[in-house]
Order: C-alpha cells, then sequence, then structure tokens
C-alpha cells in the first residue's frame, strides 16, 4: 500500500479509535513518516536492523527519553499494521528501548511562582490576560493544551470550580482558587471580542480575537520569567510541576493531587513525592522507631 496513505489510515486509528489527543497523533504520526523516509523497505517488509540502523543515525543529537518515543510511535505504527493484516510481525519487538532514569522536572519555589506572575503589568489588556493565564496554570495545574483550550462556560467563579477537559477528553473539575478567580474576573472585563462565533466561549484571545496558541503561552512564560529574574530552564508546564509539588509538600493527599491533574494512574503523580527529598527524609526519620 502506498505510504501516504498507509499514514493516513494510521492517522485516523489513533485519532477515532484510539481517541488519542491532537498533540499525540500529531507526534506519532510525524515520527513514522520521518523513520519511513529514512527506511529502504517498504513499510510492511521492514527489519528491526533497518529501526536500530535509524535510532544509530539519531545517537548523540537526541535524548534517551526522545530515542524511546521514537521507538513507542514505532510500535504503536507496527501494531496497526499487524492488526489490518498488513504485516506479519512487530520489527520493534526485538529493539531494546533506551533505559531511562527516573524523570524529576524542573520546580519553581513558591517565591518565584509569585514573582513571575507579578512581573506581569497590568496595564493593558495583555498583561491582564496573562496574568489570569498564569493563575490559572499555577492555581489550576492545568497542561497548558488545557488552558488554551478553556471554556468561559467551563468556569465557575461562584462556585469556585473549573472544569477541565483533558487528554482522551476526559473531564475533571479542579477547584478554583480566590487569587485566580480574581485575575479571571478581571480579564473577562476587557476581553477583546472573538474574531468567529467559533471562539466565543474560549477564554484566553489574543489581540486578534483567535485562540491562543501553545507558542505564545511559552513565549510568554520565558519571557516573565527572565523578567522576574528567575534563571531556570522553564515552559508552561513547570508551573504544573510546581503546583503538584507544593501541594504535597503542603501535605495533600496523593489521591487528590492525582484526581487535579488528571493522571490516569497514581504512580505518575507519584514522581512529586521525589523532588523534595529532604523534607520526606526528615518526617520519615522523626517518626522512625529506632531515631534515638
Amino acid at each position: 500500500m502506498e505510504t501516504e496513505r498507509l499514514i493516513a489510515d494510521f492517522t485516523y486509528y489513533l485519532r477515532m479509535e484510539r481517541k488519542l489527543s491532537p498533540n499525540t497523533v500529531t507526534s506519532y504520526t510525524s515520527e513514522v513518516r520521518s523513520f519511513l523516509s529514512f527506511a529502504k523497505s517498504v513499510p510492511e517488509k521492514v527489519q528491526s536492523e533497518e529501526i536500530v540502523e535509524y535510532l544509530g543515525s539519531k545517537y548523540g543529537k537526541m535524548s534517551k527519553r526522545t530515542q524511546s518515543h521514537i521507538l513507542s510511535s514505532l510500535k504503536c505504527f507496527y501494531d496497526y499494521l499487524i492488526m489490518e493484516g498488513l504485516a506479519a510481525e512487530n520489527p520493534c519487538d526485538r529493539v531494546d528501548s533506551p533505559k531511562l532514569g527516573r524523570y524529576l522536572p524542573d520546580v519553581l519555589s513558591v517565591e518565584e511562582v509569585t514573582a513571575i506572575i507579578e512581573s506581569v503589568p497590568l496595564n493593558d489588556t495583555k498583561g491582564i490576560r496573562d496574568r489570569a493565564l498564569l493563575e490559572i496554570l499555577y492555581g489550576c495545574g492545568l497542561r497548558v493544551s488545557e488552558a488554551c483550550n478553556l471554556k468561559i462556560s467551563h468556569v465557575y467563579l461562584e462556585d469556585g470550580f473549573v472544569r477541565v477537559v483533558g487528554k482522551g477528553d476526559k473531564e475533571r473539575l479542579v477547584p478554583l482558587g480566590q487569587m485566580a478567580a480574581d485575575a479571571f474576573r478581571a480579564y473577562m472585563a476587557v476581553r477583546p471580542d472573538a474574531a468567529a462565533p467559533a471562539y466565543d466561549d474560549i477564554a484566553f484571545l489574543n489581540r486578534f480575537g483567535k485562540p491562543l496558541s501553545r507558542v505564545a503561552v511559552f513565549n510568554m512564560v520565558k519571557k516573565q520569567a527572565l523578567l522576574a529574574g528567575v534563571d531556570k530552564e522553564i515552559s508552561p508546564h513547570t508551573f504544573r510541576h510546581s503546583f503538584a509539588t507544593h501541594m504535597i509538600e503542603n501535605g495533600a493527599d496523593l489521591r487528590v493531587v492525582q484526581d487535579m491533574l488528571g493522571h490516569e494512574s497514581v504512580l505518575t503523580t507519584e514522581i512529586y513525592t521525589h523532588i523534595d527529598a529532604r523534607t520526606w527524609q526528615a518526617n520519615v526519620l522523626s517518626h522512625h522507631p529506632r531515631r534515638g
């Protein structure tokens, strides 16, 4: 079958049957397309040696985590070909995945979060919008895509909740703190008119009345961190990591944080218990029966 037709069918499978997020679908298909342009064999006849060679050509140019993501994308593609009767076996099964260490995300202190948020001037619509966006990102622990797609009708200011549509279109309710609610209310008072009816319910709009892009939010966060004097490599996701870490440090139950973040498994949330090792160690030792 023609390669582009295969990729198109695979894309449809990921989107409609697996119901993966648009970002994941784009990422998987991009990795598959890149590999197939490298491979000498037709997609249905690829052997594990070609996959090893492809990963080897990337060695030193990307992290082990990225190599592992590529392998996962290809494995999913060949599982699909097997399911469709287009391939007899998955060539990825004989390829060892790179060994990954425990990933600990960068985290901001509460003071650094405050400095970044307060570095945004409130003298125009853009500043009021960016302050509200940062308050929502941190205060609700949202993914950047969740913030960009947030609907006005899903923000319940009086009740103090936000309805979030996360990965796989799964919904969750997240408490909305007073500071985030006040910032969002201030933005609603100056929010520009939507450029089209389709955007009427989208909360955060750019100056043209269209939804903010992930890139725009990323650039804004980098700029404000620089202005606040925070010398760390951060992204919008850093606010989500920081929110989770601060919640756990302040004694929040792991299951509660899991629900707020929308994690499928508590094992994903558990990563945040490893960030502040000194606090954890001191707590254990202070209650140890043999503490002396």
